[in-house]
């Protein structure tokens, strides 16, 4: 049964109070927890003694990967060798005091650890539990692995994001797993409102596949209604090398074009009848893109965008991230934030939007393997003496310097 635990909300900190287990690893189930933990959620990361596998994919500093920093920050961790029994006690004994358990297991695998959803919510009915999967926990494709390139790939995304070169390329980004995280998290927020006047939690079922595919929103209604491959939305919207670097311009109505015509100096692509509206020059794209090419790479970025903004028209410069972090429009509003993570050094990352106020800032670095295991057993009721029983016998794990 959840214990209930005096609350006392704010805008900032709306979920302060609550209590989550992270049995996740990668990025869209802790990414997840870490929301809820930027909301004032006690979140504790259980790890097994090898640590979340996202702590060494990539570059290693210290302890982390810039993925296992970014994707942890505000959790303490309690490092749990599940092949123990003790190991598996201990996370029941949490479970039962818990508002929300987050997994990421393989379907079947977490109700044969027995901290299955059935298993659990008998003793902890309130118990919001969410299960994070490449393809869901039912149908056919259910047990297969997955990984974020495979949900780019499954569910269109990557069809539809054809390179200059022709060849259609995965997002050069974690998209997948960071809208599933932002999915998750939505539906845990659903399910708390509820919860307060249902009074039971639910099993929730999340997957980057069908998350994926939801990002893709009216392309899947245009392949069914133009019968195939839909022409390009927009033409002649898309990225544009300059004289000293890349741009983005983009056109929401035809008044548009004419003003880029215009800003360019080649008002006759405008009266050209090939380009007249949307549909043509879509039909036409292969004779309009070369011609805007040759007319871009005349002058640097800075000139080209200052004529465009003149004309009230949609461009901006191609940054990487960076140049992003040090833009001064960036720096003014606050767009990002910094955590100083021993063994790491600050890790920068962009500021959670729709916060109430600066408080990601004071979010706790993500934790080393067990960091917090002494401490978050003993505020679970464990005795010193029964902590040490476990560490001796290999159940539980505490970080070197962790607090004992």
């Amino acid at each position: 049964m959840t214990v209930e635990r005096k609350i006392s909300p704010t805008h900032e900190a709306p979920y302060r109070g609550l209590r989550v287990l992270d049995f996740g690893q990668g990025i869209a189930s802790p990414y997840c927890a870490m929301l809820l933990g930027v909301y004032g959620a006690d979140v504790i990361k259980v790890e097994p003694p090898e640590g979340d596998w996202s702590r060494f994919l990539g570059t290693t500093y210290g302890s982390h990967t810039t993925l296992s920093a970014v994707y942890n920050r505000g959790k303490r961790s309690l490092c749990l060798d599940m092949k123990h029994k003790e190991g598996i006690a201990i996370a029941q004994t949490l479970a039962r005091d818990c508002d929300v358990l987050i997994e990421g297991f393989r379907p079947g695998v977490a109700a044969r650890l027995g901290i299955g959803y059935e298993e659990l919510s008998r003793e902890n009915p309130g118990l919001i539990y969410l299960s994070v999967s490449a393809f869901g926990q039912s149908g056919p494709y259910s047990k297969r692995p997955g990984s974020d390139s495979v949900a780019q790939a499954f569910s269109g995304l990557v069809s539809i994001n054809v390179g200059n070169d022709g060849t259609p390329h995965r997002v050069g980004t974690t998209i997948s797993d960071v809208v599933t995280g932002v999915y998750a998290f939505q539906a845990i927020a659903t399910t708390l409102f509820a919860r307060a006047t249902v009074g039971t939690g639910r099993w929730i079922d999340v997957n980057l596949c069908q998350s994926t595919s939801a990002l893709l929103g009216h392309k899947v209604a245009e392949y069914i209604l133009e019968g195939g491959t839909p022409r390009p939305l927009n033409v002649p919207a898309g990225s544009y090398q300059t004289a000293d670097g890349w741009m983005m311009v983009t056109l929401v109505n035809e008044p548009q074009y004419k003003r880029l015509c215009a800003a360019i100096g080649r008002e006759d692509l405008a009266s050209d009848p090939r380009f007249a509206d949307f549909a043509r020059r879509a039909d036409s794209v292969d004779a309009l893109i070369p011609q805007l090419r040759d007319v871009f790479l005349a002058q640097p970025t800075d000139a080209w965008l200052a004529r465009l903004h003149a004309a009230d028209l949609i461009a901006e410069r191609i940054f990487n991230p960076g140049e992003w972090l040090r833009n001064a429009h960036v720096e003014a509003i606050g767009a990002a934030v910094c955590q100083k993570t021993p063994g790491v050094g600050p890790v920068y990352s962009p500021r959670t939007p729709g916060i109430a106020s600066f408080s990601e800032d004071d979010l706790r670095p993500a934790p080393d393997i067990g960091q917090d295991s002494y401490e978050v057993l003993l505020e679970a009721g464990f005795v010193r003496s029964a902590i040490d029983d476990l560490v001796e016998a290999g159940a539980v794990r505490q970080a070197k310097g962790g607090t004992a």
